[in-house]
């Protein structure tokens, strides 16, 4: 990393590809152009509820570990919003894609095989990381959504559920909030000793590989 360099500006330069990837992919731009066809989005969108299970799991372990209040405050605000606007966003998208069912049983959906290796690297993390491993997770995870959402064409989609579903990740609020999360994993990766910072290169790494074949996977790459 070069002096006066931020930590996370160190990680998506040092995984340029798998950054371009994430944030360029098919996925995104057909979803942009309003091409993207119902049947991938809802198969995207299915996964994307039971991720979005774990990753309020995940945050609960964040607003643990959080060293102060504000930061606790800040991460509790956003579990709020993804707990509230975001799953009722979910609950009308699934429905109007006829897959209601994901909603009322989302411990009945068939994971597929990336969601599953997601899930388990929030599972492991929530379990025994420290707070800068989570962010390390997290951050990108978020990142990448705000990065492919404000690159959107307008006028955006006329299917309300691809619009919305670029909006919640264009607004101001959601960029402040990972803005913040930068913030702190630049504050904890430049404190970390050499052997954590390592580690936090890994897991920012493996989720956005993990973001990229996620949307890969929406077009029926993985077996279900």
């Amino acid at each position: 990393m070069n002096g006066g360099e931020r930590f996370t500006d160190a990680l998506v330069a040092a995984n340029a590809p798998l950054w371009r990837a994430a944030t360029t992919h098919r996925f995104v731009r057909e979803l942009g152009a309003d091409t993207l066809p119902d049947a991938v989005f809802r198969r995207y969108l299915v996964q994307d509820f039971a991720f979005i299970e774990a990753l309020v799991t995940l945050l609960g372990c964040a607003v643990a570990r959080a060293p102060d209040m504000p930061a606790k405050r800040r991460l509790a605000g956003f579990l709020a919003a993804v707990t509230g606007d975001e799953t009722n966003y979910f609950e009308r998208a699934l429905s109007a894609l006829g897959a209601a069912e994901a909603f009322a049983a989302p411990d009945r959906i068939a994971l597929g095989e990336t969601t599953e290796r997601f899930r388990a690297l929030m599972a492991a993390a929530g379990a025994r990381g420290a707070y800068a491993e989570i962010l390390a997770i997290v951050t990108p995870a978020e990142w990448v959504y705000l990065q492919w959402a404000r690159a959107a064409p307008k006028p955006g989609p006329k299917r309300f559920y691809l619009q919305e579903w670029i909006d919640l990740h264009a607004l101001p609020a959601f960029a402040d909030m990972v803005g913040w999360l930068r913030g702190e994993l630049d504050r904890e990766g430049a404190a970390a000793a050499p052997a954590m910072q390592q580690r936090l290169g890994i897991l920012f790494r493996t989720t956005l590989e993990l973001e990229r074949d996620f949307f890969e996977a929406a077009y029926g790459a993985e077996t279900r």
